[in-house]
């Protein structure tokens, strides 16, 4: 059974300079050197309204997993992440992500908000992570659940680092 996660973190950067920064392929090209972790980028789609889709496609092996993930994978795969993020009214912008494999049990969804708040912004998100294995999957997706949060703590304070210094 899918689990999910909901979460919110503040970010010293503002709503507009985030957006700002995730039309630039310079920022995605820079993010994934810090943790793509040999993912590429393979679409930067903007719209004259501010909308933005991205593509991030990463080769996975077996070997690269713990190895209580990894009889559960192929010896190689593919997963492909992808973010989408439109302006809305109020000063806000509206996001989802997802992220999925060929192959591989587990996978996993957002949808996110990202907002003004009194000392910049705030990412709220509901998650959902979903691992396809009998009586483990569970305790996997919790585990997952749990780095995600952290996953995304660390990827707005990389995207307000980045801003900083490209000001």
């Amino acid at each position: 059974m899918p689990r999910s996660i909901d979460f919110s973190i503040e970010s010293p950067a503002s709503v507009e300079q985030i957006t700002s920064a995730f039309l630039e392929r310079d920022y995605w090209l820079a993010r994934l050197e810090a943790f793509g972790g040999g993912a590429r980028l393979d679409s930067l789609v903007t719209d004259t309204d501010g909308s933005v889709t991205v593509a991030i496609v990463g080769d996975g092996r077996r070997e690269e997993v713990p190895r209580v993930f990894a009889k559960f994978y192929p010896r190689s795969w593919q997963a492909v992440h992808t973010e989408s993020w439109r302006p809305i009214p109020g000063g806000q912008v509206r996001g989802e992500i997802s992220i999925a494999a060929d192959g591989v049990p587990g996978s996993g969804r957002g949808k996110t908000l990202l907002e003004p708040a009194q000392n910049g912004s705030r990412l709220t998100c509901t998650a959902t992570v979903e691992y396809k294995v009998p009586l483990i999957g569970g305790t996997i997706e919790n585990m997952v659940g749990g780095q995600l949060v952290k996953q995304f703590e660390a990827t707005l304070e990389f995207t307000s680092d980045w801003i900083t210094e490209h000001a």
